[in-house]
């Protein structure tokens, strides 16, 4: 298998025709094999939710285009669901916990600016934002 110019092409060609606006190429071989290494055509617009992987590294290299890669940290807040009839203490069944997610780094990729990948470490909440088409190299191990 060669990636070059038309294999790229063809993968932006069916993320066009994917209503989430991106589209993967499994690098992996055989089923045995348990990492993740793909190809992701992505197009402005697409959303990709805010993830973390628990138990692995991800390596992302951008082969074209410009994107963002936003790194996170998680902010949790507790909410007494209790009225303020009821002057007791905080019970456990009225605590709502409420969960965001504030933006602590934001990696620029772009190889025409000499800006090719970067590492998020394991357990990491991140996205990507893409600036214009691109496509990157992802690698969890």
């Amino acid at each position: 298998m060669e990636i070059n110019k038309d294999f790229l092409g063809k993968l932006f060609e069916q993320a066009t025709m994917n209503p989430r606006l991106r589209q993967s190429y499994d690098l992996r071989t055989s089923s045995a094999d348990t990492s993740q290494r793909m190809l992701i055509a992505l197009l402005p617009g697409t959303v990709v939710p805010i993830n973390r992987h628990e138990d692995t590294t991800e390596s992302v290299i951008c082969l074209c285009g410009k994107l963002d890669v936003v790194i996170y940290e998680e902010v949790a807040a507790y909410e007494n669901a209790a009225s303020e009839a009821m002057p007791m203490g905080m019970d456990a069944q009225d605590v709502t916990r409420k969960v965001k997610h504030r933006e602590m780094q934001r990696i620029n990729l772009c190889p025409a600016e000499a800006k090719y990948g970067c590492q998020i470490p394991k357990g990491a909440w991140h996205t990507v934002e893409v600036i214009e088409p691109s496509v990157m190299l992802s690698v969890e191990c």
